[in-house]
C-alpha cells in the first residue's frame, strides 16, 4: 500500500455521560510510560499496590482484591460465573437494565433464578427485599448498588443482613458507585463487589476491579461444579496475581492507569471525594429544578455520580444529545428500555465532578433546550451557584 496514515487526532470531548468519564491528566501521563511484560517484577509491584488501594476504595479488609482484564461486564460475569451454580437458587433483586444483565448471566450458568422486580426509577424496598430473601432462602443474592440505567441508589445493608440470615452470599454491582459514593463493602456486608475503571475512578475502560470476602472464598472453594469460564475463573486469576504464574497477557498500560487513578483517590481522601460528588450533584439538581425540569428519581435515592433529569414534554432528547455532541463537543446519554426518550443520563463523576463542570453542563443543556423551544422557568446557573456557595446539605 502506498497510502500514508497520519497520526490519529481524536476530537476533544467533554464526557458527561454515564461513562466513560473524563480521564485525569495524571492517568493519561501514566499511560505514556514504558510497557513492561505481564510477568515482570515491576508489573507485580503495580498489581500489589492496586490490591492495597482497592481495599481502601472498596472500604474493605479483604485480601482478595484484584483488577481483571476486561470491562465492568467481565467483573459482573466473573462474580456470577464463580458463585452461581447449576440448579441452585439465585435471588435477583432488580430495578434496571444492569440488574437484568446479572439475571441473564445467572440463567446461562444454569442457576435457578428467582426475581424481585421493582419499577425502573424506584429504589428497592428494604422490607420487600428482606421478606423475599427470607422466603426464597437462596444460595446467592445479587443486586445493583448504583443502577446506571436509571440513576437509582439501592440500599445495601438490609439486603446483606437478610442474605446472611439464610446463609446466602451477596453480589453487588458497584460500577457507578466506586470512587464517587460510599460503597462500604465491609460495613454493609457485601461478599463480592465489582466495578469498572471508566467512571468514578477516572481511567479509560478496560479493567474490572473486584473484591471477594473470606466467606465467599470459602464458598468458592467448596464448589463442586467447575466454573464454566476459564478466563474468568477467580482461582486461576489468583494464581496469576498472587502466585505470579502465567494466566493471560495483561496490559501494563491499563494497570499503570488504574494505579494512578486509585492513588489520586487516596490522596484526596475517600470522605472528601464522596463529599465533592455529593455537593456537585446537589448543585446540579438545584440547577435542573430552577430550569423547570424534574428529576426521574426521588430525592434520597439518587446517585451522586449519574443524574437522570426528565426530558420536558415536546422535546426530542436525541436532538439535544446530537446538538451537544456535534456543536459543543459534549457527550451526554439518553435513557433506554422503558426510559427511552424520557430521561437524560448526565454524569458528574470522578475527575469531571467539579463545580465548574456542573455550571458548564447546566449552561450548555439550557442552551440546547432553548434551541428546541423550551423556556426555562428560572436561572439554572444562579441556582447551582447558590447551592454551592451555601454548602448544600
Amino acid at each position: 500500500m502506498s497510502e500514508t496514515y497520519p497520526p490519529i487526532d481524536p476530537p476533544r470531548r467533554l464526557l458527561f455521560g454515564p461513562g466513560p468519564s473524563m480521564v485525569a491528566p495524571r492517568v493519561y501521563a501514566a499511560m505514556s510510560r514504558p510497557v513492561v511484560g505481564h510477568l515482570d517484577p515491576f508489573f507485580f509491584e503495580i498489581t500489589e499496590q492496586i490490591r492495597e488501594l482497592l481495599g481502601y476504595v472498596f472500604s474493605t479488609g479483604n485480601h482478595f482484591n484484584m483488577a481483571m482484564s476486561g470491562t465492568g461486564s467481565s467483573g459482573m460475569e466473573a462474580a456470577v460465573a464463580n458463585f452461581a451454580e447449576p440448579g441452585e437458587k439465585f435471588a435477583l433483586l432488580t430495578n434496571g437494565f444492569f440488574g437484568e444483565r446479572i439475571g441473564e448471566m445467572a440463567r446461562r450458568q444454569g442457576a435457578d433464578v428467582v426475581r424481585l422486580e421493582t419499577e425502573w426509577g424506584a429504589a428497592l424496598d428494604a422490607q420487600e427485599c428482606r421478606d423475599f430473601i427470607r422466603r426464597e432462602r437462596p444460595r446467592v443474592v445479587a443486586f445493583v448498588q448504583a443502577e446506571t440505567s436509571t440513576g437509582v441508589w439501592n440500599p445495601s445493608k438490609p439486603i446483606c443482613e437478610a442474605a446472611h440470615e439464610v446463609d446466602a452470599i451477596v453480589i453487588a454491582d458497584c460500577v457507578t458507585s466506586l470512587g464517587g459514593m460510599p460503597v462500604l463493602v465491609d460495613q454493609n456486608g457485601i461478599d463480592i463487589a465489582y466495578s469498572c475503571t471508566q467512571k468514578g475512578l477516572s481511567c479509560p475502560p478496560g479493567l474490572a476491579p473486584i473484591t471477594v470476602s473470606p466467606r465467599a472464598l470459602d464458598r468458592r472453594r467448596a464448589r463442586t461444579a467447575p466454573v464454566h469460564s476459564w478466563y474468568l475463573d477467580l482461582t486461576l486469576l489468583d494464581t496469576y496475581f498472587e502466585g505470579h504464574r502465567y494466566h493471560h497477557t495483561a496490559s501494563a498500560t491499563m494497570f499503570y492507569a488504574l494505579r494512578e487513578g486509585l492513588a489520586l483517590i487516596a490522596e484526596e481522601g475517600l470522605e472528601a471525594r464522596w463529599e465533592r460528588h455529593r455537593r456537585n450533584h446537589l448543585a446540579f439538581v438545584a440547577g435542573i429544578e430552577a430550569m423547570g425540569l424534574k428529576m426521574h428519581v426521588a430525592e434520597g435515592h439518587r446517585l451522586w455520580t449519574l443524574n437522570t433529569p426528565c426530558v420536558p414534554e415536546g422535546i426530542d432528547e436525541a436532538k439535544i444529545r446530537q446538538y451537544l455532541l456535534q456543536e459543543r463537543g459534549i457527550e451526554i446519554a439518553g435513557g433506554f428500555g422503558p426510559l427511552a426518550g424520557q430521561v437524560f443520563r448526565i454524569g458528574t463523576m470522578g475527575y469531571g465532578s467539579t463545580a465548574e463542570n456542573v455550571l458548564l453542563i447546566l449552561r450548555e443543556l439550557e442552551g440546547a433546550l432553548k434551541q428546541q423551544g423550551y423556556r426555562p422557568t428560572g436561572d439554572a446557573a444562579a441556582a447551582a451557584e447558590g447551592a454551592l456557595s451555601a454548602g448544600v446539605s
